[in-house]
């Protein structure tokens, strides 16, 4: 069976999914779960809104009333659905589809990574929505040096030492237990259980990456590699070959793995004493290492894994963590709420501030004229604002609980206004460097990890962060939203699959400085330090009018997620595009501020209007995709519809993606 590039859930997974769900007790009858599916609809012919203006506006039809799931990956957006349908919240959907997607993706996110999640329950003000940092660290025995040598990139990321102590697994029983409703653990997991013990039909996708080198990795065993590459090969390349679309897949290792943690809890995943094994097998396979690597060897301990702890800001804890707070700024008339550092959700609020700075000292309005989208203004100006973004973000960007981040600074008027000052209409900047913002920490060693690249080949950085990342969006009936954005860093992690366990380690660690920037004493904000979180581009991003959500949206796509959101912000503000639109247009990523700096661009754009960005001095390098955005809008209750927003969803055709509602109509 092959299975389709959007929305659609072939008739074997619904019978799968009942299956999961009806055969673990779950509150849903097989007539309840056929309704689910009538309300489902592909949302190609559902109504494409535009982001509401007044809160007394009422959304186009039909729309969703019960909720929606949108998702990279189809199947795991009919698991999400099924939850909600169940009589689940948006969280408990939300960790039903996190741990599907480490069955129908594997290669993008899963228990062996991390990122970030945001959850903003309905009523409460943009400010106090909440954030789980659960976000990859390194290991008490990492060092600021552990990665500068010669050995490539490439290379080290495949090495046991790229791996970092990850959150997901304790971030999503933390969430499902504070957040989530009363239906239990062993529920909400069913179906990754089921698709993963009795086998699913494959994407496209997931066949495509099957024959990724990454799974081809030291095809000879040794006493540094240990034969430990042959795992994830034996699952995902049977007798040396790439699996079909459509070849059906079973995991019966995942499957025990799962059923360990929904049994035990996090201690299966995190304890080393936990009958599973699971924390020894992690510990065991991370000391694997390329044969070319010796010093690769992953320096985890059980100690590592027993000692992992989230950062949570939630506002009715009796001390919250600050640090950890979400981000609050203003675009347009909108509030934008996004995640705190180490993601880069700062710098999607300096670039927006800069861009209302420009407006009104150049006098021009974006989404105009020469500022329509795809002009030249357009993409010129945005540019100028990704560079200045990406220079600040390399030198100051980190982790909070070792460094001070000067947000304030970064977005102080007077810094947004200095930042801004030399942008001109029909210029580029020969070069951009990081500013000195106020209310800045002392001063410390100067880190710009940005080395210049060669003229027409872009640019290469000391900080390495992979592509394959994966973002879900989920609101529910009750107007509940969680964004989050996951990660296992590159396609397959390390290429390393943790033994008999069956899920991919990730290889975050490469987000730190390769060389180190500072000196031991004095330590940049992202040279590696034994339990620091590396800095990220992971985005995830909601929109409010006044206090109402109105849109929330995320994306995969290493230092393109940044950009990408942008754009879409800028699309759904400036350009009045209708939401799918906004996620589609083709869109551009530049991620430094050298002067010989290359910008992606995907295909679409006019040539005339790419002449004349060369002309000002722009190189572009044209790529197929950047990021693969995931989104919901939702229209606020009206006092003709009080209690019944309308719901909508949209998931980028970057990647097969997935969107699924309830009460459709």
């Amino acid at each position: 069976m092959s299975l389709p590039d959007r929305g659609t859930i072939q008739p074997t997974a619904r019978l799968l999914l009942g299956v999961a769900l009806i055969g673990t007790g779950a509150c849903v009858e097989a007539e309840d779960l056929e309704a689910s599916e009538a309300d489902a609809i592909d949302f190609r012919v559902a109504a494409d809104p535009l982001l509401p203006t007044l809160s007394t506006q009422t959304g186009p039809g039909p729309a969703y009333h019960g909720g929606v799931v949108t998702t990279t990956e189809p199947q795991a957006a009919a698991v999400g659905q099924a939850i909600l349908a169940a009589g689940g919240n948006a969280v408990d959907a939300a960790v039903a589809v996190q741990f599907a997607l480490n069955v129908y993706e594997p290669q993008s996110s899963g228990l062996g990574g991390g990122g970030f999640m945001l959850i903003h329950r309905r009523d409460a003000p943009p400010e106090d929505t909440i954030v789980i940092d659960f976000r990859d660290t390194a290991v008490d025995a990492a060092t600021r040096t552990m990665f500068a040598s010669s050995v490539s990139t490439d290379v080290k990321s495949t090495s046991g030492y790229a791996f970092g102590t990850p959150g997901t697994v304790k971030a999503m029983l933390y969430a499902k237990e504070r957040y989530g409703t009363t239906m239990s653990l062993s529920d909400v997991m069913a179906p990754a259980i089921n698709a993963a013990k009795n086998g699913f039909n494959i994407s496209s996708r997931l066949a495509n990456d099957t024959g990724s080198s990454r799974l081809r990795l030291e095809t000879s065993a040794n006493s540094l590699n240990k034969g430990y590459y042959a795992e994830a090969r034996g699952v995902f390349r049977p007798n040396g070959n790439s699996l079909p679309t459509g070849f059906k897949l079973t995991q019966p290792r995942l499957a025990a793995t799962l059923e360990a943690i929904a049994a035990r809890g996090a201690n299966a995943f995190y304890s080393c004493a936990d009958p599973s094994g699971i924390a020894l097998a992690i510990v065991e396979t991370q000391t694997a290492t390329r044969s070319n690597n010796s010093g690769g060897r992953g320096r985890m301990t059980c100690n590592d894994l027993a000692n992992y702890r989230l950062r949570v800001f939630d506002p009715d804890d009796a001390q919250p963590e600050v640090k950890h707070a979400p981000l609050v700024g203003t675009y347009h008339g909108y509030t934008i709420v996004t995640a705190p550092p180490p993601s880069s959700g700062v710098f999607l609020l300096q670039m927006l501030d800069m861009l209302e700075a420009l407006e009104t000292r150049l006098g021009f309005s974006f989404g105009t004229g020469n500022f329509e989208f795809g002009e030249t203004g357009t993409l010129h100006i945005m540019q100028e604002l990704m560079r200045s973004a990406f220079a600040d973000r390399g030198r100051w960007l980190g982790d909070p609980d070792f460094v001070t981040i000067p947000t304030g600074g970064l977005l102080a008027a007077s810094y947004i206004q200095s930042r801004s000052s030399n942008i001109q209409l029909n210029s580029r900047r020969s070069s951009v460097s990081a500013g000195t913002p106020p209310t800045s920490p002392a001063p410390q060693v100067v880190e710009d990890p940005v080395k210049p690249g060669k003229p027409g080949k872009g640019k290469t950085t000391s900080e390495h962060e992979g592509k394959d990342t994966t973002h879900f969006t989920i609101i529910d009936d009750e107007g509940t939203v969680v964004s989050v954005t996951s990660t296992i860093s590159d396609t397959w992690g390390t290429g390393l699959m943790a033994r008999n366990c069956g899920f991919m380690l990730n290889n975050q660690m490469l987000n730190f400085n390769d060389t180190p920037v500072g000196t031991t004493a004095n330590p940049a904000p992202n040279d590696v330090q034994p339990r620091k979180r590396p800095r990220t581009t992971i985005t995830p991003t909601m929109v409010f009018l006044g206090d109402e959500l109105i849109a929330a949206y995320g994306s995969p796509g290493g230092t393109g997620i940044l950009n990408a959101i942008l754009q879409v912000t800028l699309n759904l503000i400036d350009h009045n595009l209708s939401l799918k639109s906004s996620v589609d247009r083709p869109r551009i990523s530049l991620d430094s501020g050298s002067s010989s700096a290359d910008t992606e661009i995907e295909a679409g754009f006019p040539s005339s209007v790419r002449t004349s960005l060369q002309n000002m001095g722009y190189g572009f390098d044209n790529v197929t995709s950047i990021g693969a955005v995931q989104a919901i809008v939702t229209y606020p209750d009206t006092d003709a519809l009080p209690e019944d927003p309308r719901q909508y969803g949209a998931a980028d055709s970057r990647r097969i993606g997935g969107v699924r509602g309830l009460d459709e109509r």
